[in-house]
C-alpha cells in the first residue's frame, strides 16, 4: 500500500514581502501570489491533487526568512516530533527560510530525522526525488538574495543618516519628532523645563545621585514612563524612579546641545541581530542639527 501522508501546510510573509502587497501600498499589484491566502490557495490545492491529507496550516506573517524563531514554524516542528504530521509542504524554498545553512540543516537532517518528506511545490523539489542537488543551490540563491537585501537596506539607512535625518523609533527626553518632518526633532516644552532643571543642578555641583533623589522627591516621571504617558499606551515595565545612571547618560548626551549623533550601535551581521556598538570612526554626527 501507498504510503499515507499527513501534511503540514507552511505559509510565510516577510515584512520585505507585505511592503509590495496591496496592504502596504493601498493598491493591487499584478502578482499577489506571495500572500499568505495565495500561498495557502496554491498548497491545498497540490494537497488535494495528489490525495494526501491535509491536517493543518502553519503561518507566520512579518517574520523575515533568516529567522527561524517563527512561532508557525517551531509548532510546525513540535507537531512532526509527536508524528502529528510527516510532509511538510511549502510554495516555493523561499517561504522556509533564506539562510543557506540552516535551509539545509532542515532539509538534510531534522526533517528527515523526523521522518517528515518536504516537498517545494514552484521549484519542483522533493526529498524523496532525484532532484534533491537543485534543493541546495536554490537555498544558495535565496541565501544570496537575504544578503544583498540586508546590503540594500543598510546602503539607504545609512545614506538617511548622512544627510541628518533621525531615524531611531523615540525621541529623546525633552524633545518629540516634529509633526512637519518625522526624522527631524523639536522641543518638548514640558520634558524640556526638566532637562534644564537638570543641567543647572549640575552646574551647581549638585551630583548624579542627588539630582535623581530629587527629581524623585518632586514627584517627576522618568524618560521611558514620561514617553508612555505622553506618547504610548500609559503603562511601561520599567522603574518609576530616577536613577544615577538615567542622570549621568542625559547630561552627556550631546543630542541636547543640537548635535545629532547615529550609527552608534548595529548588528554583527544579517544573519546575526545581536547588536553591538561601533567604533566612533564610524559613528555620523550632525552639528545644529536642532
Amino acid at each position: 500500500m501507498a504510503k499515507q501522508y499527513k501534511v503540514g501546510i507552511y505559509c510565510r510573509l516577510s515584512v520585505d514581502d507585505a511592503s509590495n502587497s496591496a496592504k502596504a501600498k493601498g493598491y493591487i499589484p499584478s502578482d499577489e501570489s506571495v500572500s499568505i491566502e495565495n500561498q495557502y490557495e496554491i498548497l491545498s490545492k497540490f494537497v488535494m491533487l495528489n490525495g494526501w491529507i491535509e491536517v493543518k496550516t502553519y503561518q507566520d506573517d512579518g517574520y523575515s526568512g533568516g529567522n527561524f524563531q517563527r512561532p508557525g514554524f517551531l509548532e510546525m516542528l513540535e507537531d512532526a516530533r509527536h508524528g502529528l504530521i510527516n510532509l511538510i509542504l511549502v510554495k516555493d524554498l523561499s517561504r522556509l527560510g533564506r539562510d543557506f545553512v540552516e535551509v539545509g540543516r532542515y532539509t538534510d537532517v531534522i526533517f528527515p530525522s523526523l521522518g517528515c518528506r518536504f516537498v517545494s511545490v514552484l521549484d519542483c523539489l522533493d526529498s524523496e526525488g532525484d532532484n534533491t542537488d537543485m534543493l541546495h543551490f536554490r537555498s544558495l540563491m535565496n541565501d544570496y538574495h537575504l544578503k544583498d537585501l540586508s546590503s540594500k537596506v543598510k546602503s539607504v539607512l545609512h545614506a538617511k543618516k548622512k544627510s541628518g535625518q533621525y531615524l531611531a523609533d523615540y525621541a529623546p527626553y525633552g524633545y518629540r519628532k516634529s509633526e512637519e518632518d518625522r526624522h527631524k526633532l523639536a522641543i518638548d516644552e514640558e520634558s524640556a523645563a526638566v532637562v534644564r532643571q537638570i543641567f543647572q543642578m549640575r552646574h551647581s555641583g549638585m551630583a548624579y545621585g542627588r539630582i535623581a533623589a530629587t527629581l524623585n522627591e518632586k514627584g517627576i516621571l522618568p524618560p521611558r514612563w514620561y514617553w508612555a504617558v505622553h506618547y504610548g499606551n500609559g503603562s511601561c515595565k520599567y522603574s518609576r524612579l530616577w536613577a544615577y545612571a538615567t542622570v549621568r547618560n542625559l547630561l552627556n548626551d550631546d543630542v541636547y546641545v543640537g548635535t545629532l549623533t547615529q550609527n552608534c550601535t548595529g548588528s554583527r551581521s544579517y544573519k546575526d541581530k545581536t547588536m553591538i556598538r561601533k567604533p566612533e570612526s564610524e559613528w555620523i554626527s550632525h552639528e545644529g542639527a536642532h
